[in-house]
C-alpha cells in the first residue's frame, strides 16, 4: 500500500503530496523511494507549479527510521535519503512544506529542502540527531543556507526543539498558521504567488537560483556521509545512542 498520496489542484497546477500512514510519519527506505518516484514524475508534470508537502495525521515526521540507522542498513538509507534530496532540487518545482506537530530530524532536514516553509501554531521543529551520538548529513548543509551558521549550530550541537513562533523568528519557518491547517495555507500562498506564471519559467528560475546549493549537494553530500559511515559508526557512542533509543534508556556513553 502507497504512503505517498498526490491530489491535484488547481487543474494540475499544485500537487497536496500527503506522506506517511503511521503515527509519526517515520521516513524509512520505503518512504524515500515513494517519496523520490512523486519528484519524478514532478519534474516531467507539463503545467505542474507547486508541490505541498505535508504529513498525514497530525504531526510532519518524527525523523528518519532510527533502526534503519543501525551499521546493518544506515548506508543504504542514507544513499536513498540522499536521492530523493536531488530529485527534490531536480523536479523543478516550488516545494512547499506544511508542518504540524512535530517535525523532527530527517523530517526537518527534508522541510529545510522545500523553498518555503508554512507551519501551524502548534508545530515543533528540531534535529536531535547529537542526542542520539550521531549527526545529520542534510541539515549540515541546508540548515546553515537557511537560518545562518550560528543557529545551525545551535540547532544540531544540542538537539534543542523550538516552537513554531521562535523558528519564526530564526527564520526556520516563513509563516505560522493560527487558525487554518498549514496546508490549506500554503495552497493559498501558491495560489496568490506563483499561478500567475508560466510553469515552464518557473521552473528554469528555480534551477538557477538554485544552481550553486545543488551542485553543493552533490559533491558535499557523500564527504558527510563518508565521515557519517567510514568514521562516527565505528565509534561505540555513535551505535550506543541507537540502540539505546531503541531500548527505550539512557545511553551510557565512552566518549569514543
Amino acid at each position: 500500500m502507497s504512503a505517498v498520496r498526490v491530489e491535484p489542484l488547481d487543474a494540475g497546477a499544485i500537487w497536496r503530496v500527503t506522506f506517511g500512514a503511521s503515527r509519526g510519519n517515520v521516513i524509512d527506505r520505503a518512504l524515500m523511494v515513494q517519496l523520490t518516484r512523486v519528484f519524478a514524475d514532478a519534474r516531467q508534470a507539463q503545467g505542474l507549479k507547486t508541490l505541498i508537502l505535508t504529513g498525514h495525521g497530525g504531526h510532519f515526521s518524527f525523523g528518519a527510521s532510527v533502526r534503519e540507522h543501525l551499521p546493518e542498513h544506515v548506508r543504504e538509507l542514507l544513499a536513498d535519503f540522499r536521492t530523493l534530496i536531488v530529485h527534490m532540487f531536480d523536479s523543478r518545482r516550488f516545494i512547499i512544506a506544511a508542518i504540524e506537530g512535530q517535525c523532527l530530524g530527517g523530517g526537518l532536514e527534508l522541510a529545510s529542502a522545500c523553498h518555503r516553509i508554512v507551519a501551524g501554531a502548534g508545530a515543533v521543529l528540531g534535529q536531535p540527531e547529537i542526542a542520539l551520538g550521531v549527526f545529520a548529513p542534510v541539515a549540515s548543509i541546508l540548515l546553515p543556507e537557511r537560518i545562518g551558521r550560528v543557529k545551525a549550530e545551535e540547532l544540531c550541537l544540542t538537539g534543542r526543539r523550538v516552537n513554531a513562533t521562535d523558528a519564526l523568528q530564526m527564520g526556520l519557518v516563513d509563516q505560522v498558521v493560527e487558525s487554518s491547517p498549514a496546508a490549506e495555507a500554503a495552497v493559498e500562498w501558491a495560489r496568490a504567488h506563483l499561478a500567475a506564471h508560466s510553469a515552464s519559467s518557473l521552473g528554469f528560475a528555480i534551477a538557477a537560483i538554485r544552481a550553486d546549493l545543488a551542485a553543493r549537494i552533490r559533491v558535499e553530500l557523500p564527504r558527510l556521509e563518508e565521515l557519517y559511515l567510514s568514521e562516527l559508526m565505528s565509534t561505540h557512542d555513535a551505535v550506543e545512542g541507537l540502540r539505546a533509543f531503541l531500548d527505550k534508556r539512557p545511553p551510557i556513553w565512552r566518549h569514543s
